[in-house]
């Protein structure tokens, strides 16, 4: 199983990235997605999260910010960050996750840098 996270870099606060998750060695379709971040001294948290049918859920400090999203033909998951601020810098973590079977899996993580 493989999670390579991408999109990740330096951006001026206010501005945009949209990070990128692509999944091999699961049925990505069936599993439930999660970005998560950690910021240096923090301990990590979810950010924002979409099940296999597309339900979405986000973190109050994100909502209305961000969009996750999820290509089943593409394996992938996005995340789609707008408006950023300095305190969303941290790495971010793409998860897949199917609580039913006990199955969860991380990606590397991909840095993002919010400067002010």
């Amino acid at each position: 199983v493989q999670l390579q996270a991408s999109g990740g870099g330096l951006v001026q606060a206010g501005g945009s990235l949209r990070l990128s998750c692509a999944a091999s060695g699961i049925i990505f379709n069936i599993y439930s997605m999660g970005w998560y971040r950690q910021a240096p001294g923090k301990q990590r948290e979810l950010v924002a999260g979409i099940t296999s049918g597309g339900s979405t859920n986000y973190s109050d400090s994100v909502r209305g910010r961000f969009t996750i999203s999820r290509d089943n033909a593409k394996n992938t998951v996005y995340l789609q960050m707008n408006s950023l601020k300095p305190e969303d810098t941290a790495v971010y973590y793409c998860k897949a996750d199917r609580r039913s079977a006990g199955r969860a899996y991380w990606g590397q993580g991909t840095l993002v840098t919010v400067s002010s």
